[in-house]
């Protein structure tokens, strides 16, 4: 069986949930990231902020206008631009 086939035995990954971009999600939820697209130096940086698969963040804010993004994880808050929030995709938990 492979290790995130259907449910995860390590973790709770569930590849059933329909993921989203960070940019669609809604303030006041928790989210796991699924998967940082993007490629070279900007999937780089995003990592570098410690936005890597499955872990788990809490939207707190948004701007009026949507942009910036500001979410909790790893216990620090980060504030993401939304051409970068596009970028990572995220299931709800």
């Amino acid at each position: 069986m492979d290790m995130h086939e259907d449910k995860c035995r390590h973790c709770s990954y569930n590849k059933s949930q329909e993921s989203i971009s960070l940019a669609q999600a809604e303030v006041g939820n928790s989210y796991r990231i699924e998967r940082v697209l993007g490629s070279g130096p900007v999937r780089r940086r995003i990592m570098d902020m410690g936005l890597t698969k499955h872990v788990t963040l809490y939207v707190r804010k948004v701007a009026p206008l949507g942009d910036p993004m500001q979410v909790s994880l790893r216990g620090y808050e980060l504030t993401l631009r939304r051409a970068d929030t596009s970028e990572i995709l995220v299931v709800p938990i």
